[in-house]
């Protein structure tokens, strides 16, 4: 049954303190009954097709490693605004996971901790000994708050809204693999910086670029910038910081699908899914079910950089290829391929090409199509070699398209050449314009 399996899956986290509370219930339709209204909950939260079922979209969400903050909830913020009603705050270190040393367990905190003071007028003082505002722990299995850890990966850690006592404190599973600076298991940077936003009255957010989204992202830490959605919720409690001068770094916006100026960076196939990139993000569009996801790119490829410049499906080799300046990065399914990043001459272009703005994938010829400003080069991917007679006029293969392709695909017997905010639909046997179209023609509204 559903609730068997979800039991019996070890990682399926997403939902476990709510399947927990429903083990009481001794009327097995009220159990199926409320499990479903759950699972309802959970899927409208995750903006997911809402079902009510344990379908594969939801299960993928469950397994991944998250906070342990429950998620249904309203607003951004805990319902009643919990929050401190003052800005100097106390921390204390109670203990160390053996996974780091001291002092790289201490600077991941202190600078998770300033990611909130550098956009509020909060203040944090360590202190060494008594009873600070924010108890910080590792701790494994119960640890006596009611809300017991659940071994490798699943929960990573949780912390409590402000209030008396317990409040505003952070426990972090010890049981997980904590790092400094490697983007291969958690980073305690990242994990603490969101359990902090809990610390101080946030609720998780429904963005999926904000910090308070509840799944487990990597992100680069050397370039981090907490996300607008997060610096919004928090000066929503506390105002902004009193104390900047001079600029203040522009917090990354998540894009939105809708909005009419949206130029993306990259469109391709992926085994029938549609995948649109731009910026540090894609939407994962499934046709047959008219559903969009949207995700941070480094949570499906932690190596892919952001502001990729262009993405082709090859079905010969079923691999994806992403592209971005000089370098090559081959995704087999979820994974990416060995051997890569390669250089951009494994395609055979000519060394002047340093850089593309389009790749398609000619499915009625078996070529691949390089856009490189008002050119394409056409390259036989089974003879690794670019055409005779290339590179072509954009004017000449494509009539009627004049404008910068930035991205390019093709689907079910039309090209879609992408140039501004615009989509511009070829037929792929002749290559005649039919029409131009919105650049959210795939992306519902």
């Amino acid at each position: 049954s559903e609730m068997e399996e979800i039991q019996n899956n070890h990682q399926s986290a997403s939902i476990w303190s709510s399947v927990q509370d429903l083990q009481t219930t001794s009327d097995a339709e009220k159990r199926s009954s409320a499990m479903s209204l759950r699972l309802k909950e959970m899927q409208q939260f995750f903006r997911l097709k809402v079902t009510g079922r344990l379908d594969e979209e939801t299960l993928d969400v469950m397994k991944k490693p998250r906070c342990g903050v429950p998620d249904v909830a309203a607003y951004s913020t805990f319902q009643g605004d919990y929050k401190w009603k003052k800005h100097d705050l106390t921390y204390r270190i109670e203990n160390y996971t053996p996974d780091m040393s001291v002092a790289e367990v201490d600077d991941s905190i202190k600078r998770a901790l300033q990611v909130w003071a550098d956009v509020t007028p909060l203040r944090f003082t360590r202190i060494y000994s008594g009873t600070a505002d924010i108890m910080i722990s590792f701790a494994v299995g119960d640890h006596r708050d009611g809300y017991p850890f659940d071994g490798p990966n699943g929960f990573l850690a949780h912390a409590f809204p402000p209030f008396e006592g317990i409040g505003g404190d952070a426990h972090f599973d010890d049981d997980e693999k904590f790092f400094y600076r490697s983007p291969q298991g958690y980073n305690l940077f990242l994990v603490a910086a969101h359990e902090f936003g809990h610390s101080l009255g946030l609720e998780h957010s429904q963005d999926p670029g904000a910090l308070m989204y509840p799944t487990y992202v990597y992100r680069d830490i050397d370039t981090f910038v907490l996300p607008k959605d997060d610096v919004d919720g928090i000066q929503s409690l506390y105002g902004p910081n009193p104390d900047i001068t001079g600029p203040k770094p522009t917090p990354p916006v998540t894009p939105n699908k809708c909005d009419p100026k949206l130029v993306l960076d990259a469109v391709t196939m992926l085994r029938g899914e549609i995948m649109f990139f731009k910026g540090s993000f894609f939407w994962r569009s499934y046709p047959l079910s008219a559903t969009v996801e949207q995700h941070l790119i480094t949570s499906f490829w932690p190596e892919i950089p952001d502001h990729i410049d262009a993405a082709f499906e090859s079905p010969l080799e079923d691999k994806v290829f992403i592209i971005k300046g000089e370098k090559v990065w081959a995704l087999y399914g979820y994974d990416i391929a060995q051997g890569y990043p390669k250089s951009l001459s494994m395609f055979h272009l000519p060394r002047k090409v340093q850089k593309v703005d389009a790749v398609l994938y000619d499915e009625t010829s078996y070529k691949i199509l390089f856009f490189v400003n008002n050119q394409i080069y056409s390259y036989n991917e089974e003879q690794r070699r670019v055409e005779k007679g290339y590179p072509k006029a954009m004017e000449d293969v494509f009539p009627g398209m004049t404008g910068k392709v930035t991205a390019a695909f093709q689907y079910k017997g039309f090209n879609y050449l992408f140039s501004g905010s615009k989509m511009f639909e070829f037929s792929a046997y002749n290559n005649k314009l039919l029409r131009v179209l919105n650049n959210n023609y795939f992306l519902p509204c």
